[in-house]
């Protein structure tokens, strides 16, 4: 009976600081601010810029993979033109703003050869 009343004393003792446990989690709550919801809000910011900063003419790609042009807007719509414009056919597609992943850079001027 004396050790059943000494082993129970013994897990009964609370030996951790509680200011440790408190900061243990603040740092973990800060780590996971700092490796998931920094980077996932800054990634949010710079789709909602490409996707307000899209005009007529510019050159863009899907998430599906398809290159186009713009071709209209209409608040949240856009005509997307995906045909190589070499023939006489026209084809449109109509996506969300949210489905243009990159604007693709287009080389603004050729170099001059002398």
């Amino acid at each position: 009976m004396i050790a059943f009343l000494l082993a129970a004393t013994s897990t009964t003792k609370n030996n951790g600081n509680p200011l440790f446990t408190l900061f243990f989690f603040g740092a973990i709550f800060g780590a996971m601010y700092f490796l998931l919801l920094r980077p996932q809000r800054k990634r949010v910011k710079e789709a909602a810029a490409l996707q307000s900063s899209i005009v007529e003419g510019d050159e863009v790609l899907l998430n599906s993979g398809i290159f186009g042009f713009v071709s209209a807007l209409e608040g949240d719509i856009v005509w997307v033109d995906i045909a190589d414009g070499h023939g006489s056919e026209r084809i449109e597609v109509r996506v969300t703003r949210s489905a243009i992943a990159r604007k693709i850079n287009q080389p603004s001027s050729t170099p001059d050869s002398k």
